[in-house]
């Protein structure tokens, strides 16, 4: 259940970071995977920190003091009327700056170079750099084999380099691929090292954060210590409440709190009846009886599913599931006496997402079960000591924290839970038939040795009866489709390529050890078009 409300700072506010690691700025500048950017800075434990462009200022900058700036890439063009742009300060800080795609181009044009529109010079997808002779620190060990596989998405190109830089690397349609002025130390590249299609991306952000002096003190066993400080500086002696759902980010969140405050903890697990088989007794036993953790254990699977019963509609159903989680809550927390904190396994990706790049609305796929206004409701101080990492960088704190291996490494589970796995009409019946066919699936995937190769995967049953053959009899049951896909991060996903050994397998036990299900179905859907889940 993750993040129970929203009411966070919108963007970075001076102060806002209270350790001592040195800080790479990220200025956002609209690309779709600036995250990525910021992952591969943390994978070699720097501590950076995205921001919109809108929001960095001069004064921004002297607060954040970056050791170093990085500027995206972005859909703009530079000839777009109020196109993004840097501060100029950017420019005078005298830190290394690195300028990816529409980074390149708004730099060029900052500094004194040219950038022309398309005309026969776009690139998208696949495209090889090859160096231009002279060395440059920033490629130190890149050109292995004397050309780089890079990815290419721009329309408009860099036709002239601002004064000082010079031309290290050049592709068929962009002949300034790598500049840089080595004595100011900035750099620009129009392809996108942080992707996985830029095999040797990360070489240049090595390169890059070794030129800028960081010495990789991002750690995970530095942050504990950290966060371990700041909750009891922030606790002091209240009680802190827990929205535990079972899932990695709100179980980590709970025993890092723990470890900081012990039993000014309590954990309220709502058990909505739509959890896995056997899955909250797990939860239970882990916390209470595993880490001694004050566990209030919330059962209210009659409540829900009686909201539930005839509800279709998936939008229907996710509200009525949140709108009842928030009830639920706030009825078990009131009876903590001297609560004065909620805490919450947000995440750095749900601090990105809760500002808008454009200022706008954007397209709603899907509601998520999180509805905000909790803490507004009771009056309580947000704990948010994850706010700062990637959901790879919780695992590791997980680990560090000594959480089992089994546990830590678990699929992402939803907050509604199974009934977005169930289209149409929720029913007793059949949460039934699907807990038992997920739980096959599941353990099929283990046996062959598979899960940790697979982001997600679940059984979903569908709202249609099937004629089938058992024996000499005819049945007619339930459908249900599989479906596991692989993911960095679960933005894009594609459906995992299991054998028809392994499917007819897993098909034949599902059919023999779950009543109710006569046909099995896969799911080769990938996300786009698709979603993860059915709903």
């Amino acid at each position: 259940m993750g993040h129970l409300a929203q009411n966070r700072p919108a963007a970075y506010q001076p102060g806002m970071t209270q350790h001592a690691h040195d800080r790479l700025l990220i200025i956002d500048f609209g690309s779709q995977v600036t995250q990525l950017i910021a992952r591969r800075l943390r994978e070699l434990n720097v501590y950076c920190e995205i921001h919109p462009f809108q929001k960095v200022d001069d004064a921004f900058l002297r607060a954040f003091a970056p050791r170093a700036v990085i500027l995206s890439g972005g859909p703009a063009s530079v000839f777009d009327a109020g196109s993004p742009r840097p501060p100029e300060a950017v420019f005078s800080l005298g830190v290394p700056v690195l300028g990816i795609c529409y980074g390149q181009q708004v730099m060029m044009h900052m500094l004194g170079g040219k950038v022309e529109r398309g005309h026969g010079t776009a690139e998208f997808g696949r495209a090889f750099v090859t160096g231009a002779g002279e060395r440059l620190d920033l490629l130190d060990g890149w050109f292995t084999a004397g050309r780089e596989q890079v990815w290419m998405s721009h329309g408009d190109h860099v036709s002239q380099i601002a004064p000082g830089f010079r031309v290290f690397g050049t592709s068929p349609n962009a002949p300034f691929a790598i500049t840089a002025d080595p004595d100011r130390r900035f750099y620009a590249v129009q392809f996108h090292p942080e992707v996985h299609h830029t095999p040797n991306g990360k070489r240049l952000y090595e390169n890059f954060v070794r030129i800028a002096g960081f010495t990789g003190d991002w750690t995970m066993g530095a942050y504990r210590e950290e966060a371990v400080r700041l909750i009891r500086e922030q606790v002091g002696d209240a009680k802190v409440i827990c929205g535990l759902s079972g899932g990695v980010d709100s179980s980590v969140a709970a025993v890092l709190i723990h470890e900081a405050i012990g039993d000014q903890l309590t954990c309220v697990f709502v058990d909505h009846g739509l959890l896995r088989q056997n899955e909250a007794a797990e939860v239970v036993t882990m916390f209470r009886d595993n880490y001694n953790i004050p566990l209030i254990h919330a059962d209210e699977a009659d409540l829900f599913l009686g909201a539930l019963e005839g509800v279709s509609d998936p939008e229907v159903k996710r509200k009525t599931i949140g709108r009842l989680f928030i009830d639920v809550f706030q009825k078990y927390a009131n009876g903590i006496e001297g609560a004065e904190f909620l805490a919450q396994g947000t995440l750095y990706p749900d601090v990105i997402e809760s500002v808008s790049f454009s200022g706008g609305p954007s397209v709603t796929i899907k509601s998520h079960h999180n509805v905000g206004g909790l803490p507004e409701k009771m009056g309580l101080k947000l704990v948010e000591p994850l706010r700062e990492l990637f959901k790879d960088e919780v695992r590791a704190l997980g680990r560090e924290l000594g959480l089992p291996a089994s546990f830590i490494g678990r699929h992402p589970f939803p907050g509604p839970g199974l009934a977005i796995r169930c289209p149409g009409e929720i029913t007793t019946e059949k949460l039934a038939i699907l807990r038992q066919a997920d739980a096959v699936f599941i353990d099929q995937i283990r046996r062959h040795g598979l899960y940790d190769d697979i982001w997600q995967a679940f059984v979903a049953i569908l709202p249609v009866r099937t004629v089938g053959v058992m024996g000499d009899g005819r049945t007619y049951d339930f459908a249900c489709a599989l479906r596991a896909v692989t993911s960095v991060d679960g933005m894009t996903a594609d459906y995992y390529p299991f054998t028809h050994d392994f499917l007819g397998e897993t098909a034949t036990r599902i059919i023999n050890e779950v009543k109710g299900i006569n046909r099995v179905t896969y799911d080769i859907t990938s996300k786009p078009p698709g979603t993860i889940e059915w709903e």
